[in-house]
C-alpha cells in the first residue's frame, strides 16, 4: 500500500511544482501530509487478494470539487482553495489500487498508468518488479465508450518514487 501511496502523493506533488509551487519544503511537506491521510483512509478498504474491492473509495478525484484529502494536505502548507484549484486540473481522477496507481486528467481523457506492480506469490506486499510506469507510452490505447470530444493535451511527467 505504502509504494502505490507514495506513486498517487508524489504524482500530485510533481502537479503543483510543475504549475507553479517552487518551494521543496512546502512541496515535501504536502506530499508527506497526503501520504499518513491516505494510508489512514485506505486502512480498512485495501485488500490485495481482490484489488478492484474498494476501489471507489480509494479514488482521488477532482471535479470542480477538490478531493478534501487533498485540500486537507494543501491546508498543511497554507494553500489556500482558490490557488490549489489553479495549480491542479479542474477535472483530475486518480485510482489508487493495490498492484496498480492510474490517472485521467477531463471526463473524455485517456487513462493513464502510473505504476505497476505483480503479487509475489500470493503476498501483500507489492513484488520486487514494481515499477513506475512512462505515462507518454502506457495510456491506454483503447478509445473511450462515449467520447464525445477530443481529451485536451496536458504536458505530464514520468513520477519515480
Amino acid at each position: 500500500m505504502i509504494g502505490e501511496i507514495c506513486v498517487a502523493a508524489t504524482f500530485i506533488s510533481k502537479f503543483l511544482c510543475t504549475r507553479g509551487l517552487r518551494n521543496e519544503q512546502q512541496l515535501q511537506t504536502f506530499s508527506q501530509s497526503l501520504q499518513e491521510l491516505l494510508v489512514e483512509h485506505y486502512k480498512h478498504h485495501w485488500f490485495p487478494e481482490k484489488p478492484c474491492k474498494g476501489s471507489g473509495y480509494r479514488c482521488i478525484r477532482i471535479n470542480h470539487k477538490m478531493d478534501p484529502l487533498v485540500g486537507q494536505a494543501a491546508q498543511q502548507i497554507g494553500l489556500s482553495s482558490r490557488e490549489l484549484f489553479r495549480l491542479l486540473p479542474s477535472e483530475l481522477t486518480l485510482w489508487v489500487d493495490p498492484y496498480e496507481v492510474s490517472y485521467r486528467i477531463g471526463e473524455d481523457g485517456s487513462i493513464c498508468v502510473l505504476y505497476e506492480a505483480s503479487p509475489v506469490g500470493g503476498s501483500s506486499q507489492n513484488s520486487t518488479n514494481a515499477q513506475t510506469v512512462d505515462s507518454r507510452s502506457s495510456c491506454k490505447e483503447e478509445p473511450l465508450l462515449g467520447r464525445t470530444s477530443p481529451s485536451k493535451n496536458y504536458n505530464m511527467m514520468t513520477v519515480s518514487g
